[in-house]
């Protein structure tokens, strides 16, 4: 059950912990901006305006038995889970030493089975189904684990969100389904998307509960992923959450989001930036200060540097491994 008399304003540990990835994810991402651009590294699909979200949702979770299957914007909640920045570079660069998939798949394609991080892959949703898989072991083992798994309100539109959703719902499994709506499908606005007001409403025909939160509001998306937490564990079914945030930057780096959008309304959409509400929260409770402020920064960019030239002197995957992971080995049963 919940308990009732924590806090999480008044945690002063976990709100900086909290920031810090925050501030991480925006760092990398900004990153991996300036190689994609400078030639570098292929491919970029952009975290930022999500990351309050993710990290407040992970903050959630127990990272030390549940299962997280991600899309390919969840920087935040991968870092959470255990994926090092190192390992962030590795895959950007689609090197040997990438735990993701040894530098075979396209970036954010994240999977690494020791941080119970489920592999994803590039038709979108498919991970849907594979959490009410994950929820349905958990149930039938006993084991007090919940399945996390995030995806687009584009997403919501495939058939595998309506067979992943109604297969729990049915079944009661213990699973988590955010919905981390950034108000474009790639160029096609909610509006073209869904005739529905909330994709939360859709919850109503899977029987189950749904919510809308400000994904921008780290306490209001922590306290809703913290009580569907609850609830799957208590044997209540899963819990469909829909935060609603903006995605800051085009779809991706070989996006020109000006064809769709305004400079003006991704500017105003900037202004109402999550992180720098939970920044400005901590700077009125006390808990951090310029100094603090400047030592984290310091600290990321050097952390994302020394992951920057690791990554980038690191070898390439040895042709002689091409096939691994593709047939089955000598020996194997």
């Amino acid at each position: 059950m919940v308990n009732q008399t924590y806090s999480l304003e008044t945690d002063k540990e976990t709100l900086l912990a909290m920031y810090r990835e925050m501030l991480l994810a925006r760092r990398i991402d900004e990153r991996m901006w300036l190689l994609n651009r400078s030639g570098s590294i292929p491919f970029v699909v952009s975290c930022q305006g999500q990351e309050v979200m993710q990290i407040a949702a992970s903050f959630a979770l127990n990272k030390d038995k549940d299962y997280v299957l991600p899309y390919y914007r969840d920087l935040g909640v991968v870092l959470h889970f255990g994926m090092t920045t190192r390992e962030i570079f590795l895959q950007a660069y689609a090197k040997g030493e990438d735990p993701n998939s040894g530098g075979r798949q396209m970036p954010s394609h994240f999977g690494q089975k020791k941080n119970r991080i489920v592999t994803g892959s590039s038709p979108v949703t498919t991970q849907v189904p594979h959490a009410a898989g994950f929820a349905l072991a958990a149930k039938m083992e006993k084991n007090p684990a919940v399945s996390f798994v995030t995806l687009g309100e584009g997403s919501s539109n495939q058939g595998d969100f309506h067979e992943g959703l109604n297969f729990a719902s049915v079944h009661k499994l213990p699973a988590i389904f955010m919905v981390e709506n950034n108000k474009y499908a790639i160029s096609v606005p909610l509006n073209k998307q869904v005739a529905c007001e909330n994709i939360s409403d859709r919850a109503i025909g899977y029987g189950i509960k749904g919510i809308k939160v400000d994904g921008n509001d780290a306490f209001e998306v922590y306290e809703a992923v913290k009580e569907a937490h609850d609830r799957a564990l208590n044997g209540e079914g899963p819990t469909l959450i829909e935060a609603v945030a903006y995605r800051f930057t085009p779809h991706s780096s070989d996006d020109d989001d000006s064809t769709y959008r305004t400079k003006d309304e991704v500017s105003s959409e900037k202004s109402k930036d999550g992180i720098e509400r939970f920044k400005q929260f901590l700077f009125d409770k006390g808990y951090l200060t310029d100094a603090l402020n400047e030592e984290l920064e310091t600290t990321i960019k050097q952390e994302i540097n020394d992951a920057t030239e690791y990554a980038e002197n690191a070898p390439y995957a040895d042709v002689s491994t091409l096939s691994n992971y593709v047939y089955g080995e000598k020996g194997e049963q």
